[in-house]
């Protein structure tokens, strides 16, 4: 899940950053290089470094990494939540209710005691 959990993370950030990227101005668009755009689409410390270099944008650019890792949350928190419904519904429907357990224990019990 730990996996899974990140890639949604970084899908998240990637897309909302590309998505912040695309809805620029042509004449910022000019502005920024494409190795530039590949180092922000990175992960927030990358582009948390990209401010340090322009300091003159780096408000900008903290406040679009902020909400780009923040929406990439979203997803995983979504996830997490879908994962936990599961894991109830799986537990609720598939695993033996307290009587029936009660006499599974009461067999292997008996099983244990013939040996």
């Amino acid at each position: 899940m730990s996996s899974i959990f990140g890639v949604l993370l970084t899908t998240g950030y990637h897309k909302e950053f590309s998505r912040l990227i695309t809805n620029l101005s042509e004449s910022q668009k000019t502005l920024i290089s494409d190795k530039i755009v590949n180092e922000l689409l990175k992960s927030y410390s990358s582009a948390a470094e990209i401010a340090r270099s322009y300091p003159q944008y780096q408000d900008q650019i903290i406040a679009a990494a902020k909400s780009s890792f923040l929406a990439g949350a979203d997803w995983t928190h979504i996830a997490a939540v879908i994962a936990v419904l599961l894991g109830a519904a799986l537990v609720y429907f598939k695993f033996p209710k307290k009587e029936e357990e009660k006499k599974l224990h009461e067999e292997y019990d008996l099983q244990d005691n013939k040996s």
